[in-house]
């Protein structure tokens, strides 16, 4: 029955991964490269700056810096850690570059959807912000049906990619290191969790303001590290990751690429799973933002993909390409699990290497538990109301605590199909919204301090 399902969600993973999605993706970041002047040059200018100011005066529940970190708490998990290996490990070296190219071109997706979000947002009677892809199909383009769609896929991809992966991921590195059983991992993740997401955004950007800034810096500082243990590989590394991208072959140190197929493949994959950039999910954090205007949390909600993708992941791509090269022995191409070749790279750092890696993955992971529990929470008001954010809570906490016995494999190519089914709905509004994001851009680009005055228009609970 379980080689059945697998088999059957294998089959549709390999369907909705095809090339028409990965260049539905891809084409979609280059053309909204293109029609927003080259956005990625102002993310790091402007939206870094802004990243850390405040905006009290404007509409929101939460500050820009606090929409960031909740985004970013839900984007930094472990896509970064053993999502990075994974992609090397099926995709060969190759997918990391693939995986970083998306998050380069994908900055302008982030900030296009990030930009709609705020534009089309809605506030409720007792005065929530409530936005995203489901509202900007609504309000924008007057497709409610397909934001229906996208909240559905996104409500249960919720279950997967932010809670289960993630659930699991902690309890595996728990029972490794330290013999600490699945079940009582996943019975204290779920009572740590009930606590924040009670309490709603506010609770959740509180806890992610603080965690988030740590757990990066700590696990960056782990990778530099490394880096400098390994500085001879870090150039052929680079040159390795360029070549198997685009060429199949062997390259030094036991380097096995699978063909640029399965590079981009995994690489796209992988990035989306990471940086989320495409996928809908980041801006309706960004829709709870204290902003001016739209396009000023746009930038700021950009970041997070040059962050998360272009800093982080390419940090660790570099750290196991490198970890391989040192050590021929190892053959990515014979590990069939991220989180083997992640663990024999931060084994390099004597003693405090697992130390790192540990409490990266658990922090990185609980952060994504708790951003993407509000992700799920809007898209099931958006489609149920209200009354039905309670019985979400009480099962997202119930998925929490039996996670560490779900199948990972399983559970991370279900993950992988729900990114795919909510990116297309998403992907549909910034593409059809795309003259609407060039003129609010042109509108505000060039004064961010400029106050939007259009109204936000009320609705019921």
């Amino acid at each position: 029955m379980f080689e059945a399902i697998n088999s059957f969600v294998t089959s549709v993973n390999n369907v909705v991964w095809g090339w028409a999605m990965i260049i539905l993706l891809f084409g979609t970041h280059v053309f909204l490269t293109i029609r927003t002047g080259f956005i990625q040059r102002k993310t790091i200018t402007k939206g870094i700056k802004l990243s850390i100011s405040k905006d009290p005066d404007a509409e929101g529940e939460v500050s820009q810096f606090g929409a960031l970190t909740t985004a970013l708490a839900a984007t930094i998990g472990t896509g970064n850690i053993i999502g990075v290996g994974t992609a090397i490990a099926m995709g060969g070296p190759g997918a990391v570059l693939w995986c970083w190219l998306t998050g380069v071109f994908g900055i302008a997706t982030k900030y296009a959807e990030s930009l709609i979000a705020v534009k089309y947002r809605v506030k409720t009677a007792d005065g929530r912000m409530q936005g995203g892809a489901m509202y900007a199909l609504e309000r924008g383009l007057n497709m409610k049906w397909l934001g229906v769609i996208f909240a559905v896929f996104a409500g249960f991809a919720s279950f997967g990619i932010g809670c289960a992966t993630q659930v699991n991921a902690i309890a595996t590195v728990c029972n490794e290191n330290f013999g600490i059983p699945g079940w009582v991992v996943g019975v204290l993740i779920a009572i740590l969790t009930a606590i924040v997401i009670f309490g709603g955004i506010k609770s959740i950007a509180n806890v992610c303001e603080k965690l988030v800034p740590f757990m990066a810096v700590f696990y960056v500082l782990g990778c530099i590290i490394i880096l400098c243990m390994n500085y001879d590989y870090i150039i052929p590394a680079i040159v390795t990751i360029c070549k198997l991208a685009f060429t199949p072959g062997a390259a030094a140190g036991g380097l096995v690429g699978t063909g640029i197929r399965m590079a981009i493949q995994y690489g796209v994959a992988r990035g989306l799973f990471s940086n989320e950039s495409g996928m809908g999910s980041a801006p309706i954090a960004a829709a709870a933002a204290q902003t001016r205007n739209p396009v000023r949390q746009a930038l700021v909600s950009s970041t997070g993909t040059f962050w998360d993708t272009v800093v982080v992941c390419l940090m660790t791509g570099l750290v196991l390409v490198t970890t391989i090269m040192k050590n021929p022995a190892i053959n990515a191409d014979q590990v069939d699990n991220g989180g083997v070749l992640t663990s024999m790279a931060f084994g390099q750092i004597p003693y405090l290497g697992p130390i790192i890696l540990t409490l990266g993955i658990i922090s990185f992971a609980y952060s994504t538990i708790l951003g993407w529990a509000y992700y799920g929470e809007r898209c099931v008001e958006y489609v149920a109301g209200k009354k039905a954010l309670i019985p979400y809570r009480v099962l997202y906490i119930v998925v929490a605590a039996i996670a560490p016995v779900i199948a990972l494999d399983l559970v991370w190519l279900i993950a992988d199909t729900l990114n795919a089914l909510m990116a297309i709905p998403n992907l549909i509004a910034v593409l059809l919204l795309s003259n609407v994001i060039v003129k609010e851009t042109k509108k505000y680009i060039n004064n961010l301090d400029a106050k939007d005055d259009t109204p936000i228009p009320v609705v019921k609970d």
